[in-house]
């Protein structure tokens, strides 16, 4: 059977077993195989691969593997200029949007916190998810590797194992979004906008002891919300502070 060696770069060998880690391996193929489908079938999301070598020679994903061929597979790239190669990731979105698997709750949270748009529905099945990423160009954050396997998805990201501010700085790096997070301008709960609103207009809404001590309160503009800067306002500014640090 016609086969091709691989090599996977820096953190995509967190998707392979141990024995193919940071290191070449042979991998056989039957017929015509494109790279993609056999990158993914190694257990590489193509989400999470953004330049393919093959030979030397930079490739897209349609390219069809022949025997003896040598890939050489990279993530995406921070410092080094490909601008000239064959650059597999779209142009990031001048609005980056995200919509999240239901088993990430904490990061959800803390984006939002950080003002980023994070949709987060506990109903959806994995095509809306898919469906709903495509019709309003969200970038999904998922634990599933078969999620950002599926043919149809465009922008993924997989969530890595970690603490929830290793989980954010990633993603945040990834995409280069420290310049556009706006901490506190997004309600947590529904993933709406905030807005600035009077102690007295919220009056009857907010506990006597939170009247007494803060003066300063916000309001969901969509699911009416109450926020002002207590205790747990403290403890969610800790976490952010840490995610930016």
């Amino acid at each position: 059977m016609p086969a091709a060696t691989f090599r996977f770069y820096e953190e995509l060998n967190d998707f392979l077993p141990p024995v193919r880690r940071k290191q070449d391996f042979e991998a056989v193929f039957k017929g015509r195989e494109s790279v993609k489908d056999m990158i993914e079938g190694l257990g590489v999301p193509h989400t999470e691969v953004d330049l393919i070598l093959v030979n030397g020679v930079s490739v897209d994903f349609e390219y069809i593997l022949q025997d003896r061929d040598r890939v050489s597979v990279y993530p995406v790239f921070e410092s080094l200029d490909i601008r000239n190669v064959t650059h597999l990731r779209e142009v990031p979105l001048r609005e980056t949007r995200f919509i999240a698997d239901v088993n990430i709750g904490d990061v959800v949270k803390c984006m939002r916190a950080l003002g980023l748009d994070v949709y987060c529905d506990s109903t959806l099945s994995p095509r809306d998810i898919i469906r709903i990423s495509l019709e309003e160009k969200r970038t999904i954050l998922t634990k599933s590797r078969n999620l950002l396997k599926h043919r149809e998805v465009v922008r993924g990201i997989y969530i890595r194992p970690g603490t929830t501010v290793q989980q954010i700085r990633r993603i945040i790096d990834f995409l280069s979004l420290r310049e556009i997070v706006l901490p506190f301008s997004r309600c947590l709960v529904c993933n709406s906008s905030l807005v600035k609103v009077t102690k007295e207009s919220v009056w009857e809404r907010i506990p006597p002891k939170a009247r007494n001590f803060y003066d300063d309160y916000s309001s969901c503009s969509v699911c009416g919300r109450i926020y002002w800067q207590g205790g747990h306002f403290a403890r969610i500014k800790k976490v952010v502070d840490e995610i930016l640090a």
